[in-house]
């Protein structure tokens, strides 16, 4: 594998893991909040499937999704299944933006800058949500 084809694979790993989020969440969500989650989720397949068009067109192994992911906090309520999608979020900003260091192609890193684009702009849906300021982050996606 090559450092385009392992990106690609971890952003499918860390889709895998959001999407499996987003299930556990959608029983926590308020019913105002479902068409956002249901909104969102499927953005997440279809990104999700375009990493794996990638990734096949490169003849490289796909990642199976595991049959459940340790969510970053035990979802009980509204506020901390909100709080997973956001920390859900906040891992795809990282791996798009692993995407578009690695992509060796033009339309690679376009890849990455639409998945860590979508990721951005849902991330601060979920930081207004849960009240944080800034909404926004100076650089999605970088780790320090």
């Amino acid at each position: 594998m090559s450092a385009t084809t392992d990106a690609l694979a971890k952003a499918v790993e860390v889709e895998d893991a959001t999407i499996f989020a987003y299930g556990v969440s959608t029983a926590f969500v308020s019913a105002a909040r479902r068409m956002t989650v249901a909104e969102y989720v499927a953005a997440h397949r279809v990104r999700r499937e375009s990493l794996v068009a990638a990734l096949t067109a490169a003849q490289a192994e796909v990642p199976e999704a595991a049959a459940g992911y340790t969510l970053p906090v035990a979802v009980t309520n509204a506020v901390t299944a909100v709080q997973a999608l956001l920390a859900a979020e906040v891992d795809c900003t990282v791996a798009y933006r692993s995407l578009i260091e690695q992509a060796d192609s033009g339309e690679n890193r376009r890849l990455g800058l639409d998945g860590l684009t979508e990721s951005t702009v849902r991330a601060a849906n979920w930081r207004v949500v849960l009240r944080e300021s800034p909404a926004t982050v100076a650089f999605p996606g970088r780790t320090t």
